[in-house]
Parts: structure tokens; sequence; C-alpha cells
């Protein structure tokens, strides 16, 4: 069952996660790093990847630096936003998840951080498989409630991530957002 969604159960999950996780810090540092620099270098793109999973570890260093700038640059630039997300996909160890992460670091007011507990806290079913069509869905569903209650995505992110995390019975078990 999906969160009640209204400004009060907003700001009371949101303050939650707050509380619980130190990484405010770690995201406004990556999202100023994306304002002056329009993509990320190997570093930087596996410290979003470990921020958001740390199992694909493997995967995210086994991208070449040079692969990694290209994609991010093309992904960051275009205004195509199924090219400026499936570029994202093409890196290994990245798929939807881990690609809004990137978008939402880069793209703060426009994109959420997509993640099946987000999911679960919306009362929609969640995909076998990621495509671009749930992808946009999701975003405007985000979006709306943002403009709504006039609060930030990342605010209506954290608050239906951590309301998942509280009422689903599975506690968070590894990455920051995961």
């Amino acid at each position: 069952m999906g969160m009640r969604i209204n400004r009060r159960n907003i700001r009371k999950y949101k303050k939650k996660y707050d509380e619980d996780y130190d990484g405010q810090k770690d995201e406004e540092k990556m999202k100023l790093s994306l304002r002056k620099q329009r993509y990320l270098n190997k570093e930087e793109f596996v410290k979003i990847g470990m921020w958001k999973s740390k199992r694909p570890k493997k995967y995210y260093e086994s991208n070449d630096d040079v692969t990694v700038q290209e994609i991010t640059k093309l992904s960051f630039s275009t205004k195509d936003e199924k090219e400026r997300i499936e570029s994202l996909d093409s890196l290994r160890g990245v798929g939807y998840p881990i690609a809004s992460t990137i978008l939402h670091f880069a793209f703060p007011r426009k994109y959420p951080i997509m993640d099946f507990r987000v999911i679960r806290s919306l009362g929609l079913k969640q995909p076998s498989t990621y495509k671009f069509d749930f992808w946009k869905r999701y975003c405007k569903k985000i979006q709306a409630i943002s403009k709504k209650y006039s609060l930030s995505i990342r605010t209506v992110d954290k608050a239906l991530w951590k309301y998942d995390e509280l009422n689903s019975g599975r506690r968070r078990t590894c990455g920051q957002h995961e």
C-alpha cells in the first residue's frame, strides 16, 4: 500500500530520512560539481553509482574514463529525454535506477531518483524491467507532487523512500538509496 501523500506526511518522512542518513553534504557536492562541469569523470561516476548501490561496483569501475565522459556529456547535452536516460544505460553497471540518480544530480529540479521503495510508496506496480514509458510516467508523477505541494523533487523522493523503508518491514541493506 502506498503512502498517503500530503504536505504533512512528505515533511514528516523527509525529516526522518534526513535524521537517519548523513549524505546531504555528498549530494550537494555532486550537484554543485555538475553545475560547473556538464559531464562526469570515472571517479565521479563510480562515486554516484556507489551512493545509489554498492553491488555493481566492479561494473562501474570497468568503464574507462573517456567513455564515461563522452556518454555523460551526450546525456547532459541532449534535449531528447529517451536518449538522455538510455545513453547512460549503455555504461556498465547502469540501469534506470543508476541513470536516474546521475540525472538527478545533473538536473535536480527535473529528475527524481528511481527506486523500488518510491515506486511502492506511490502505489505503482513494480515493472519486471524498466522501460522509458514507465520512467516518463514515474517522473511526471513525482514532478506533479513536487509542484502541488511546492516542495523539491528530492524532498518528495526522500519522503516516499523513507515511508516504504519504515512500513514495508524491509530495512536498507546496502547503498545510500537502494
